[in-house]
């Protein structure tokens, strides 16, 4: 076909991207993307899919791919679009890797726990046999498109499930964000973490958490993007929580059994000595300011021993546990023993 043929080797071609769009996301802001492709005269193709930890699979990447193959797009130069939560940008970044070896992509978060989290790193993955993340890879973005006003739209539950990772940062590497958490976290969650100029009392709150988190998480994930040295403070919260939130599903979100993780790991810290009982009972009524879960029926201790021991196999034999040695300072430990690991669960299911 002669048209074709011109078409391919044309240097014309019209603008063209592909965007998978989380479909939530879709019904608030869908008509605003349209339009804005539209205006810009590009040719497109928005793909809305239902994005949550239980259709996190496989099959939604295949799904996803065939619309890429339909569409056909040029790889060098139409990168895919990803807009929405976490969950969302996981399943693009995968579908994105595979499409011919390596389609560039584009991220842009729509909730907290993603504007923080997942924007920030290469980490892609869907889960598999009921383990969470079990099948991915590590291919960064081209670019990660920030822009909090999506999370005015977020419910407030989605506003604590976000701080929750912001907290980890705070609690393993910056006094100051752990501060700025425990005097502001009620006005963050009232005001969906948007900048009012009028807000005299809390500068701009919003801004200085979010900039921080996600400095403190670049510090410690660019030197070791691909995870070649397992010894890593993010892990602070990621011991039990993945076999945790996948074993109560539907009723934890992310941050949540992060926080239910890191409340326990408060006080295996508190046990070996490492913070005061001044410290531990800080971290506590932060977490409980920020309207995050300290405790859930479902992590008993035989779940903790499972997760554990899951720990060690991927973790070359150690645990690699990172605890807080103070407020915003932390360490990795490899010699918590299980008497000092069931005082603490002992005391924590007490309180």
């Amino acid at each position: 076909d002669p048209l074709q043929l011109e078409l391919a080797t044309s240097s014309k071609r019209k603008l063209r991207r592909f965007i998978v769009i989380d479909e939530v996301v879709d019904e608030l802001y869908g008509s605003k993307v349209r339009e804005y492709f539209e205006e810009n005269n590009v040719q497109h193709k928005i793909l809305a899919l239902p994005t949550t930890e239980e259709t996190k699979s496989m099959d939604l990447v295949l799904n996803i791919l065939q619309e890429v193959q339909n569409f056909s797009i040029d790889r060098r130069t139409e990168p895919i679009i990803a807009i929405g939560g976490g969950v969302c940008l996981d399943i693009v970044g995968l579908a994105a890797s595979l499409y011919r070896r390596r389609t560039p992509y584009i991220r842009v978060p729509t909730t907290l726990l993603s504007y923080v989290d997942a924007s920030v790193g290469a980490k892609n993955g869907v889960n598999f046999l009921q383990c969470k993340n079990k099948l991915g890879g590590y291919t960064p973005p081209v670019a990660s498109f920030l822009d909090r006003s999506f999370i005015q739209s977020i419910p407030r539950r989605h506003i604590s499930n976000g701080l929750g990772e912001i907290l980890k940062m705070a609690l393993m590497k910056h006094k100051g964000l752990f501060d700025l958490l425990k005097s502001h976290g009620k006005y963050l969650l009232d005001t969906k973490f948007q900048s009012y100029s009028g807000s005299t009392n809390h500068g701009d709150a919003a801004l200085q958490t979010t900039r921080i988190a996600i400095e403190t998480m670049l510090e410690e994930l660019a030197p070791n993007l691909w995870e070649d040295d397992l010894d890593r403070l993010v892990d602070f919260g990621h011991l039990i929580s993945p076999e945790l939130e996948m074993r109560v599903l539907p009723s934890l979100m992310h941050g949540e059994a992060v926080n239910v993780d890191m409340a326990f790991m408060t006080y295996v810290a508190h046990v070996r000595g490492l913070i005061t009982a001044e410290e531990k009972e800080q971290i506590i009524q932060c977490m409980r300011g920020l309207e995050l879960p300290v405790w859930h029926s479902g992590c008993s201790w035989p779940l903790i021993k499972k997760a554990l021991m899951e720990r060690l196999k991927h973790s070359g034999g150690q645990p690699r546990m990172p605890l807080p040695t103070g407020l915003g300072v932390a360490e990795i430990f490899n010699d918590t023993s299980e008497e000092t690991l069931e005082r603490a669960y002992k005391l924590w299911v007490r309180d």
